[in-house]
């Protein structure tokens, strides 16, 4: 749509962005123009140019609009958007080419070529770029992002040496190698091609972003043919590309590291569409700049940001063509050696030059204090790229805000377009010089500062010392004027340009954002304002520090008591630090960061550390001057030997300064440890600070949003030298949480203070650690690096986790304290990184064997707790260049290596020689030297190019080695770092380091170990059931091992294939790798042996059913009697068929008849009486003991009395004498056979076939010798003592109260099914019903097919039992809680149960007999959840188990009517009927023997069993109950037992100290015992020596500590705790670590049962033994919370 051609002065063809400020102007000059608009009723705009047309507006024909955009036009006549085309078809194309060709060649080519990729995105997506909604557009045009470039990707991993690369890669090449300081970036040229020249086709557009700049480069050139004539892309081109397609992060980034380069920096940048200058102030905010000036011989270096700094300028122009390179002389002014500024005689230069005219770069001079320098002070050079004539706004800023200008003339004519502009310069007051390029005139001074110098046929020399002398001149001249100094922040109050800050809403808000923090800290002075701002961090950390090191550190004779008094001042601590407010800084910071946005967020945090480094740079180099001022002082008056007193007042003064510098250091990384230690009190308490306005529980969460930002977080606190575990534990957890549990590869760095480490990092990644001279890192910081996807395919990680520390060896500390501060840092990054750099400067012996010193001692610690890390040394700014000098130097560093590591070894007490025993090292591809850093003297040297190289050869290695090495799961790295520092925390590393995650790893793989071995015990359950069906049966005769072997194949290899998968696939599969091959074996094992045990229980069986052949024929003969008889008897009583009470009474009569019979041929079984025969047993072998013991009722228990001192008598040589006390290692000794003989007599008592034979003597004969057998070998063993026969008689009728219970039971199971009264009083109604329908007169065959159903009801309710019981397990190992996992989850359920019920008896059996506890838990919780269950679960079970037993007999039934050849065969029948259902049932063929069924029709047998069976009355109604059920089945066949099998076959070593059970729930497994927790020993009855004072000492403590302890009580041998292995083999087997880890839970229990303890145990917990107060402190609702920390 246009206004129709009308003669105006004033025309306007914008583009879309800029038409709303276009119409904003027309609306506020009330100007008259001719306005170029697309019809785009659809935009907001649109009713503004309808509001503001004078008169109506010209619309063309619709279809001419359709047309045009089909029509094919090149971007060069279409213009800078395709209303372009539509305009040159509505017959505008006239004016469309002028206002085209009116834009600068810049601005179209850009545009264009926007435009082309623009159409080409949307053509994939199927959008109308025309009418293409603008949000689309707003996401086409997103920037370039900083961390697109920081991310690890495949481009950065071949960065070329040379200078030439393809045309699509030269942009990634120029990026990727400034971001690693080569300035030989500006040197990269296209590789020549024979090919055609490149022309992209639309297809090849739609690549990512970074495909933009390729294709940028491509239409960069005045047209095709040109550029295919030179072949070349100017070298700044591709530098303002970038620029100008950068984001602000981006952008800074670059400036800050073309700063690096000693490069020019743009300082005024057209807009390539628009030609609006900018300013980008954005980007110098990071750059510092450092000179000395000489005053009076004295040295005075000054460091400050270069928006701050008050320099003079010399600004440069030239007026057109000139002969002489302006951007050449510069660089002789500034560096001759280096190409500060590009110039036309720069390698890759061309003609091409697109984007550098207008733009105004700026560089600084800075002296370096010596004679030889150009310019005393430091000064600023602008120079303005291309002729000045036509950019008249860059001209005048530059001449007026310049303290001299030098202007470049050639020879012009009075008349040149020029001259007047030359004339406005000259009438300024500014000094300016003329350098004439046709002229040959020297030196002269024209008037008032003007000067002129000829540079045509002159000696370059000569010609760099005139203008050199010429500027010094002019800038002693501007100096007395007001406007002498520049600075860059007052380009940005000159009104005709735009500023990168003020125009960017996010960086606008985020600097006012900081502003504000400032303002509060400007308010105070800045060596208070940590103590007031960040109350925190200061003393009370340090305290707590200090006290924690103390608390892991103890002192000779530290008692528990001591302990808990260290623990309660650490929480005191801790609840002064959270009774400190938040301070307004802090809650103004935090409110910031959960308000603002993404962008907002990184602006501020960026601002904010920018600001606070101008804050704290002036006051922190005025006393580094100061402090450096007094040391000196200092070491003069310890020269010269002057009084103490004089010499303490310097030192005084000297600390006093030191502590004023480490209180005016205040950053970024001090309000992020402020928020560490905020978040720390407040976990210690459990509540938000006062004056948080946020939970605490949300400060790691912003931590990591920092961090994930590209922040660095800090890991080691420098100034406390203590980790914030805590906080760096839940920072990691909200990485988790945030990014997923991805891979990291950790790399660290190690060296001696001020050697570069944090340079080197920043070359290698493009990062941004603290660079300075002297101490700049304290601690150690991380910072992730991101790995991009495609780079993902070939490494093992998705980030690198870059570790910086603070340098070795420093001069702060000193002696002992940075021998021990340096071992620990070195083995806390070593430890924590998979790779670690060594960095070594120099060629200083001595400086290279302390650095390796600490490093192999470090290194010997990772091998020897089973770490692995890796290491590079570089040696750095070493110049070897001969191959040769290079292997010496190598082969000289391992042979240092192997003798640091021989010393080493030594004092650690390790058996290895060598470095490469201790890690694996290659001295050829593991040793990197490195050129100098600067190539010449700072602070005017660029960086060596050659150490930028080496730094790629070490990237490449290490990204080498990363692809062949394991990477750590975020969580890995969590439990690392907390495994490490704990460790590090005691005094001896290795003894106690614990691999918390190793451990966790293992734990859940024995939860999956349990699952597996679950797996193959169902399932030989369901297979032994089967087979011994066929046995009972006896359809098989014998049970082979590889039989068994093939039934449970399958179940097997899904076991395997499981267990393959999860050592594959897990998260932890790196970790699990060590134990796969051992699990194997186990799993193994487990077979085998399951497979051992069934065959000997089937053998046992098939045994049994020998001996078992004539009860079972006995019964079976009076059943089948039974039958025949009644049937007789029946046949008389037909006539009184109807009268059932008759009936009845004939059929009772003839009932007692038959068993009188059946009871004179079977006697019927007795019950038992086994304490009776025990005791009969007794009498005989015992006869000097009184009678009335043998004949007591009560029993004692000896598992749970207080001590066995009288049941003793202690033996010498061969004499006896009872003198001695029994100790508590004896006593324990005594428990743990009492507790093992129960254990194994109730294994004794469950292998007999009670249930199957019934009960015998000699049963309790075997036991009663078994247990004198144990006793006996007990005496022969190594004790001091011999047991009365009292011992052995109560330890008996202790055994045989526990056996009772389990005899009687197993006999009333036999008696029921054998005894002949009970048995056929339970079949008497059977037998009525047949009686009575031969009365009623029914045929053979239904009354044989009720027959059968009779016989099948026994046989269908046991295989239903058997099977519901399975199932009920089965049931219970996923749904019951306490019972679905491992032994170690039983055991927690179990201590909480404990505490609930508060019942001492039942925490001395877990203490002294764990095992027995287990299994009466187990027993309760199985009896718990099937009563609970019983009538949704358990009945149902049955009912359907029935239901499904009955469908699979009655289709056996079928089935076996169907292979009987002869009708009425019924004893054919019978056999198929039987064999089918051989695995369901224990059904045999000669059940049914004797039974007469001549006249029995089949086909109506089967309709009988298919008609009554569904009526048999089974044992499932609702009377049925748990009782029942349960003694329904045999022992072995509960549900409760096949748990207690399953879950306690497992280790149940007990610790000798406190008796905590080992959580390995491998039985037999290799390696110590160990557990997570350990205990008060006084649980177990330990004491102080001499004393009846019981100890509340934990092992985990004492291990640490220099106390003894005594094995026995005659023992006069004292055993240093620390060395507790060497107390024998039950000590040697365990590893006790020691932490101070605690759990309450333990603690409330010695509170809560003091008095018991004490009865127990006869002694009291007084003096060394007195209970902490502070552990009376815990609930029992907290004792039962801590379980929750168990693993």
């Amino acid at each position: 749509m246009v206004q129709k051609r009308p003669w105006l002065r004033l025309y306007a063809f914008p583009t879309i962005a800029l038409l709303t400020g276009v119409l904003d102007r027309v609306r506020r000059d009330g100007v008259s123009l001719l306005l170029v608009a697309p019809f785009w009723p659809a935009q907001v705009w649109f009713s503004d140019i309808v509001s503001l047309l004078d008169g109506s507006p010209w619309e063309t024909d619709s279809s001419r609009w359709r047309d045009c955009t089909s029509s094919p036009r090149t971007m060069e006549d279409i213009g800078v958007a395709s209303e372009g085309a539509h305009l040159m078809d509505c017959s505008l194309s006239s004016e469309v080419k002028t206002i085209l060709h009116s834009r600068a060649l810049s601005m179209r080519k850009l545009y264009s070529l926007k435009w082309k990729l623009f159409t080409s995105w949307c053509g994939e997506r199927q959008v109308d770029p025309v009418n293409c909604p603008l949000h689309l557009h707003d996401k086409y045009h997103q920037k370039l992002k900083a961390a697109d470039f920081l991310q690890l990707t495949a481009q950065s991993g071949v960065i070329q040496s040379h200078n030439t690369c393809a045309e699509h890669d030269l942009v990634h090449m120029f990026l990727q190698r400034l971001l690693m300081m080569d300035y030989r970036t500006r040197h990269m040229t296209i590789e020549e091609s024979n090919e055609q020249c490149y022309t992209q086709s639309i297809s090849d557009l739609g690549r990512n972003e970074i495909d933009l700049f390729d294709d940028l480069f491509s239409e960069l050139h005045l047209s095709n043919e040109e550029r295919c004539k030179s072949g070349k892309i100017h070298p700044m081109d591709v530098q303002m590309a970038v620029f100008h397609c950068a984001d602000s992060f981006l952008k800074q980034l670059m400036v800050t590291k073309l700063s690096q380069c000693q490069y020019a920096l743009p300082l005024l940048v057209p807009d390539p569409f628009t030609q609006q200058l900018e300013f980008p102030l954005w980007t110098f905010r990071q750059i510092n700049k450092n000179w000395n000036i000489k005053n009076n011989n004295e040295i005075i270096t000054k460091t400050q940001p270069v928006c701050k700094a008050a320099t003079p300028m010399v600004a440069f122009f030239r007026f057109g063509l000139v002969s002489s390179s302006k951007s050449e002389l510069m660089n002789k002014l500034i560096n001759e050696k280096h190409n500060t500024f590009f110039h036309r005689n720069c390698k890759g230069s061309s003609t091409t030059r697109v984007l550098m005219d207008g733009v105004v770069e700026i560089a600084w001079y800075c002296p370096s204090g010596k004679d030889t320098d150009t310019f005393t002070d430091c000064v600023a050079f602008c120079n303005l790229h291309g002729d000045a004539g036509d950019h008249d706004k860059q001209l005048n800023i530059l001449a007026e805000m310049a303290s001299v200008n030098v202007v470049l003339l050639p020879q012009l004519d009075r008349y040149d377009k020029n001259a007047m502009k030359i004339q406005m310069i000259c009438q300024v007051t500014t000094p300016l010089i003329f350098l004439l390029t046709e002229n040959n005139v020297t030196l002269s001074h024209i008037q008032n500062g003007k000067m002129k110098i000829g540079l045509k046929d002159r000696n370059q020399s000569e010609v760099m010392e005139e203008l050199v002398r010429a500027i010094n001149d002019g800038l002693s001249l501007s100096s007395t004027r007001s406007c002498s100094v520049f600075r860059l922040e007052d380009v940005a109050r000159l009104s005709e340009i735009r500023v990168d800050e003020h125009d960017h809403d996010d960086c606008r808000t985020g600097k006012e954002k900081a502003q504000q923090m400032m303002s509060l800290l400007e308010k105070t002075d800045l060596t208070q304002s940590k103590e007031l701002l960040l109350p925190c961090q200061g003393k009370l950390w340090h305290q707590w520090c200090q006290k924690n090191k103390e608390l892991h550190r103890p002192q000779r004779n530290e008692t528990e008591m001591d302990i808990s008094v260290k623990n309660a001042d650490l929480k005191k601590i801790r609840k002064q630090q959270h009774a400190s407010d938040t301070s307004e800084f802090m809650t103004l910071f935090l409110k910031e960061m959960n308000t603002l946005n993404a962008d907002e967020k990184v602006f501020f945090l960026k601002w904010l550390g920018i600001l606070l480094d101008q804050r704290t740079s002036e006051v922190l180099s005025a006393l580094h001057s100061k402090y450096n001022i007094k040391c000196s002082e200092v070491l003069k008056l310890k020269k010269n030997n002057v009084k103490p007193e004089q010499l303490a007042a310097e030192q005084t003064e000297l600390k006093k300064i030191s502590e004023d510098l480490h209180s005016a250091n205040f950053g970024l990384v001090h309000i992020l440890r402020e928020i560490g230690q905020i978040y720390e009190s407040c976990s210690s308490v459990k509540k938000n600070m006062h004056g948080l306005q946020c939970h605490f529980s949300s400060l790691p969460s912003l931590a990591a949003e920092i961090m994930i930002s590209g922040f660095p977080l800090e890991l080691m606190d420098g100034d406390a030298s203590h980790v914030s575990l805590i906080w760096v534990t839940a920072v990691f957890d909200e990485l988790v949480k945030k990014l997923g549990n991805l891979s990291v590869f950790v790399l660290s760095v190690l060296g001696i203070q001020s050697t570069g480490k944090s340079t080197l990092l920043n070359t290698m990644f493009g990062l941004q650690f603290a660079v300075s001279a002297g101490r700049c890192t304290r601690g150690a910081f991380m910072q992730l690096v991101k790995v991009s996807d495609e780079m993902k395919t070939q490494l093992k990680f998705d980030y690198i986790l870059v570790v910086d520390t603070e340098g070795l060896c420093s001069l702060e500390l000193s002696g002992m304290e940075t021998t021990h501060h340096d071992n620990e840092l070195a083995t806390f990054v070593v430890g924590v990184g998979n790779v670690t750099l060594i960095n070594i400067f120099g060629e200083n012996p001595a400086g290279l064997q302390k650095i390796l010193q600490i490093v192999v001692q470090a290194f010997l610690r990772m091998k020897n707790v089973k770490l692995n890390p890796s290491c590079i040394f570089v040696h750095q700014n070493v110049d070897i260049m001969a191959k040769e000098k290079i292997i010496q130097e190598r082969m000289n560093l391992l042979e240092e290596l192997d003798e640091m590591t021989e010393l080493a070894a030594k004092d650690d007490v390790c058996d290895v020689q060598c470095f490469n025993e201790v890690i694996k090292f290659d001295a050829l591809n593991d040793v990197k030297y490195f050129s100098e850093l600067w190539e010449g003297n700072p602070p005017m040297a660029p960086p060596n190019p050659n150490y930028s190289e080496n730094v790629k050869d070490l990237k490449d290695t290490i990204i080498s080695q990363a692809s062949k090495s394991d990477s750590m799961r975020l969580t890995h790295l969590k439990y690392r770092i907390e495994a490490l520092w704990e460790a590090l925390l005691n005094e001896n590393f290795v003894f106690s380091f614990r691999d918390c995650l190793a451990i966790a790893v293992y734990r859940r793989l024995e939860t999956e170990y349990s699952k597996w071995t679950w797996s193959l015990r169902f399932a030989m359950l369901e297979i032994e059931n089967k087979l011994l069906n066929k046995i009972e049966n006896g359809t098989i005769h014998e049970v082979l091992e590889h039989n068994l072997q093939a039934e449970l194949r399958q179940i097997s290899e899904e076991v395997n294939k499981s267990m393959s998968e999860y050592f594959e696939k897990d998260n932890d599969a790196c970790i699990l790798i060590q134990w796969r091959t051992s699990f194997k074996i186990k799993i193994k094992d487990v077979q085998e042996n399951i497979v051992r045990e069934t065959k000997k229980k089937l053998h046992e069986v098939l045994q049994q059913q020998h001996l078992k052949k004539r009860i079972d024929a006995q019964r079976t003969h009076h059943e089948n009697t039974l039958f025949e008889k009644s049937k007789h008897s029946a046949l008389k009583f037909k006539d009184s068929a109807n009268n059932e009470e008759t009936l009845k009474k004939e059929f009772n009569f003839f009932w007692h008849q038959q068993l009188a019979d059946i009871k004179r041929e079977m006697p019927p079984i007795k019950t038992i009486d086994v304490f009776r025969d025990m005791k009969h047993i007794l009498s005989d072998i015992h006869e000097s003991v009184p009678l009335d013991r043998i004949k007591g009722s009560e029993c004692i228990d000896l598992a749970s009395v207080s001590g066995y001192a009288d049941y003793v008598v202690f033996k010498r040589s061969k004499k006896i004498f009872s003198s001695q006390s029994l100790d508590k290692e004896n006593e324990d000794k005594i428990r743990a056979l009492v507790a093992g003989i129960a254990q194994e007599t109730d294994e004794m008592i469950k292998s007999k076939p009670i249930s199957k034979m019934g009960y015998n003597i000699v049963y309790v004969q075997q036991l009663t010798d078994f247990i004198k057998k144990k006793v006996k070998e007990h005496e022969e063993g190594p004790v001091t003592y011999v047991f009365k026969k009292e011992f052995t008689m109560d330890l008996t009728f202790h055994i045989f109260k526990r056996a009772n219970r389990t005899f009687t039971d197993l006999h009333r199971i036999f008696r029921e099914a054998n005894d002949p009264v009970l048995y056929f009083e339970k079949k008497k109604e059977e037998y009525y019903n047949i009686f009575q329908k031969y009365c009623q007169g029914a045929t053979s065959s239904a009354i044989f097919g009720q027959f059968i159903c009779n016989k099948l009801k026994e046989p269908i309710q046991q295989s239903v039992y058997k099977k519901t019981a399975r199932d009920l397990a089965n049931e219970m190992r996923s749904n019951c809680e306490s019972l679905n996992g491992n032994r170690s989850k039983l055991e927690k359920h179990i201590l909480k149960v404990l505490a609930e019920k508060e019942n001492f008896d039942m925490y001395v059996t877990y203490i002294h007999n764990p095992r027995e506890l287990f299994k009466t838990f187990i027993r309760d919780e199985v009896s718990k959840y099937i009563s609970e269950k019983f009538n949704v679960s358990v009945l149902q079970k049955i009912k359907e188990g029935i239901k499904l037993h009955q469908q699979k007999i009655i289709e056996a039934a079928h089935e076996a009517s169907k292979l009987v050849k002869v009708k009425n065969d019924v004893d054919s029948w019978l056999n198929h009927f039987t064999n089918q259902l051989s695995d369901v049932l224990m059904l045999s063929e000669k059940i049914f023997t004797g039974v007469s069924h001549n006249d029995v029709d089949i086909n109506l047998l089967v309709d009988v069993i298919r008609r009554e069976l569904p009526s048999v009355k089974f044992d499932s109604s609702r009377t049925f109950r748990l009782v029942n059920f349960l003694g329904k089945l045999d022992y072995k066949d509960r549900p409760d037992e096949i748990l207690i099998d399953h879950l306690c076959q497992c280790c149940w070593v007990t610790c000798p100290f406190c008796k905590a059970i080992c959580t390995n729930t491998i039985e037999n497994h290799g390696g110590d015992h160990s557990v997570p927790f350990h205990r008060n020993v006084g649980l177990n009855g330990w004491y102080f020596s001499g004393t009846t004072n019981l100890s509340v000492d934990i092992c985990t403590s004492e291990v640490a500590s220099d106390h003894t302890f005594s094995r026995n009580a005659s023992d006069t041998i004292a055993i240093p705790w620390r060395e507790y292995r060497k107390g024998g083999p039950k000590y040697a087997n365990w590893s006790i670590t020691p932490d101070h880890s605690e759990l309450p839970y333990w603690k409330w229990v010695v509170c809560r049962f003091q008095k018991d303890l004490e009865n127990k145990y006869n002694k009291r917990f007084l003096e060394s033994g007195k209970i902490p107060d502070e552990w009376r402190n815990y609930t029992k609702q907290e004792a039962i919370q801590s379980l929750s920390c168990l693993i």
